[in-house]
């Protein structure tokens, strides 16, 4: 069970080895345990590299950042159920970069394998990805894996943690260990004698266990299960809470960031006189592509970088967004790159006579956005970086930082603070490496290097741009095949080429996803990846590539149901039901909580969508009405199955979260480029939904899919696709391109 370091549900293997600094708990890497990276001051010890105790109490190091979605208040409420401490009583710090905190969930999102219906091989494979993620050191916050990594995990911190101090009172009391147990911070023997865990937790460190102790049963939680009051709530409510941005440290310089506007072009020559002329200039710093510039605050850096005269270089891309996207289309004439799905005979079936309906959808570019704009606070000294930023990859920033000066990775330091937003924008490093460069040019002074909303918004990592063409038939009312070929450029090289320096080879999986892996019983049933050569920059975007196959997938379905003259509702239905039978509950759930009919009264529109991504199948209607020729997004109802929901107020949150991304995206999100430049500037040229034109939404949980399932993202695919499909309804006019108001007026 333990030999390549599986954690099951019903137990784990604690060996007899001691981890440096710390008590090993358990082997979950195929050779070794990685080290323990804790080094706490004097009263202070580390049990594991997760748990720390001293007199005041305990103090989670969690392996996950904390960037809205609720991850931290989870893992305390994992480690509190088998550390038998009070929830609330635990102090959450983010890790240091460190191999003990891979994420050995992140790369099983990769297989190439449909995850709703994994086979006991494919199973198998997945599992053993957490041994590459360790040897990796995959320290990442990203692809909705922060639950599914640590739901065994941290409670078997917690339960190794518990057992090894039980062991340290066993030997002071001359008990046997199974005779005691615990409560509330303290060990208690037969006799009633307590033992505070603070008392013992020194000689707990030096505790050797072996045997096996289980996981404990899901009747026996007290937290986890039910809503919990979020462990970030009051600190962020009360303006209290320390983003990267809140940094402030004694004799702190700030600096402003000006790249090129064309995307990894060169800069040809800068003339830093007219900002250093403005009293409190402090330096204008060459960035290559770019110049940085210090001064006494912000707004001044800001004003001062845009007073730099600088000519720019031509961008490694076409000019224009027709000429970038008939790029993307020529991708078409080439290789295919991938045939994950080829079920049947799809090209005999569409020559089988009958109607055929070909369909072409486009999606355009899309900035991340996130409210807190990209920002890092640096400072050399000594040899020495310390680096303080919200970000998804700790060890990222530290070793790309410590190249950047030619440092060790050891000579960097990272602390990791709350994110105004993520949603993969801070998987990236290059915050963090302008703010090592610019802290280099000034040393001894802490510099908070921060980008304003229009350097941030035209120098983003976009998701990409896709073309989808398809081809389906219908007969008798069913779904006789359904080919899909797909044209974009591929997030997986683009970023694996930035992180190590080269593009993997083979089927590109996220080009794909969301349209090869979905829970349709079509008998005859392909889909084609194409891969675009653009450089463009393309990043980790929520949801990946399923926000975009999420919509061309979804509205080729709306065209089989509406050419069979079938309720699109039903017609999916009968093709999940025998694919996947949680997701066909979901489309039950949705049905009933809408009060679907099939029949929507002149004024409204209902859309309805499914999309199984990141382990969770996610079911969506979105009703939609016309208010003086204007399209009001009204209601929303949301079904998820998530195998466990460990917090439902959570999973609720992040529901409706991923679909208001999701629809914001749909009606106004779009990156244009004129001249090579981005022409998008701030929020008002990529509008989000407001709270007046945000529709309620409502949600339903589920727990009958076979694993526990993420919830960051999934909520996103099927909201685009939804919306369209209700707008469809209400004009009788078929989106196939977003954004939607592009073509369609929407209540602003």
């Amino acid at each position: 069970m333990s030999r390549l370091g599986r954690i099951t549900r019903r137990g784990f293997l604690v060996t007899g080895i001691a981890v440096a600094g710390g008590a090993a708990f358990g082997v979950w890497k195929a050779r070794e345990v990685p080290p323990n990276p804790l080094r706490p001051g004097a009263g202070s010890v580390a049990l594991n590299p997760w748990v720390v105790i001293d007199r005041r109490g305990v103090t989670l190091i969690t392996p996950r950042a904390e960037m809205g979605q609720g991850t931290q208040t989870t893992l305390a409420a994992l480690l509190a159920e088998e550390l038998d401490v009070a929830w609330e009583e635990i102090t959450v710090r983010h890790g240091p970069p460190a191999q003990a905190y891979f994420n050995g969930a992140l790369l099983e999102a990769g297989l190439p394998f449909k995850h709703y219906a994994m086979s006991p091989t494919q199973d198998w494979l997945a599992e053993r990805t957490g041994v590459v993620a360790k040897v990796l050191a995959l320290q990442v916050t990203g692809g909705s894996t922060a639950m599914r990594d640590g739901y065994e995990k941290m409670r078997a911190a917690g339960a190794g943690a518990r057992e090894a101090l039980k062991e340290a009172a066993a030997d002071r009391l001359g008990v046997a260990r199974a005779r005691l147990r615990t409560e509330n911070g303290r060990v208690i023997a037969p006799d009633g004698t307590a033992l505070s865990y603070g008392e013992l937790a020194e000689a707990a460190a030096g505790a050797r266990i072996s045997g096996e102790i289980a996981l404990r049963d899901r009747s026996q939680w007290k937290y986890l299960g039910k809503p919990m009051p979020r462990l970030d709530m009051a600190a962020k409510c009360t303006g209290t809470a320390r983003f990267g941005i809140d940094v402030r440290l004694a004799g702190m310089k700030f600096a402003a960031i000006r790249m090129n506007p064309r995307l990894g072009g060169p800069m040809k020559r800068f003339d830093p006189a007219p900002a250093l002329a403005m009293a409190g200039v402090e330096k204008v710093i060459d960035l290559d592509t770019g110049i940085a510039v210090v001064a006494s605050n912000t707004w001044l850096a800001f004003r001062a970088a845009q007073a730099v005269e600088i000519e720019w270089g031509p961008a490694p891309y076409p000019d224009s967004t027709e000429a970038v996207m008939a790029r993307i289309e020529a991708a078409f004439e080439g290789r295919r790159n991938s045939a994950l799905r080829d079920d049947g005979d799809a090209d005999g079936a569409l020559a089988g006579g009958g109607e055929v309906i070909e369909a072409e959808y486009r999606v355009p570019f899309l900035a991340h956005a996130t409210m807190e704009p990209m920002n890092a606070t640096a400072l050399f000294e000594d040899g020495r970086l310390t680096l303080w930023c919200g970000n998804q990859t700790p060890i990222l920033q530290r070793d790309k930082a410590a190249r950047a000066l030619g440092l060790r990775p050891e000579a960097v330091s990272v602390h990791t603070t709350f994110m105004g937003g993520g949603f993969g924008r801070r998987t990236e490093f290059e915050y963090s490496v302008h703010a090592a460069r610019v802290a280099a040019a000034m040393p001894g002074v802490p510099v908070q290097l921060c980008w304003s909303r229009e350097e941030d918004m035209r120098h983003d990592f976009y998701r990409p741009a896709a073309i989808a063409r398809f081809r389906a038939r219908v007969e008798n009312g069913r779904a006789v095949a359904l080919e899909g070929r797909i044209a974009a450029p591929s997030l997986t090289r683009a970023s694996v080429a930035r992180v190590a320096g080269f593009s993997p080879l083979g089927p590109d999986r996220t080009t794909v996803e969301g349209a090869f892996d979905q829970p349709y019983a079509i008998a005859n049933y392909r889909i084609e990846g194409y891969l675009a050569d653009l450089e463009v920059p393309i990043g980790y975007w929520r949801s990946v590539g399923y926000s975009f196959n999420g919509f061309f997938h979804e509205s080729i379905i709306d065209e089989m149901a509406a050419a069979a003259g079938a309720d699109p509702l039903a017609f999916r239905l009968q093709l999940v039901a025998p694919a996947h039978p949680p997701s066909a509950n979901l489309l039950e759930a949705v049905r009933e909580m809408s009060g679907w009919t099939g029949r929507t009264p002149a004024g409204l529109g209902r859309g309805v969508a499914l999309s199984y991504s990141f382990g969770t199948p996610v079911a969506q209607v979105i009703e939609v009405a016309d208010e003086d020729g204007a399209i009001r997004i009204r209601r929303g109802w949301i079904a998820c199955d998530v195998g466990v929901a460990l917090d439902p107020s959570i999973i609720e949150a992040q529901m409706i979260s991923g679909a208001i991304y999701g629809l914001s995206a749909a009606v106004n999100g779009e990156i244009t480029f004129t001249g090579g430049e981005v022409e998008q500037f701030n929020f008002p040229d990529a509008d989000p939904l407001r709270m007046h034109n945000t529709p309620r939404l409502e949600v339903a949980i589920f727990e009958n899919n076979r694993k526990l399932g993420g919830v960051g993202e999934p909520g996103t695919p099927p909201a685009m696709p939804a919306l369209a499909n209700a707008v469809f309804d209400l004009t009788g006019r078929r989106p196939r391109s977003l954004p939607l108001s592009r073509d369609f007026t929407f209540l602003a």
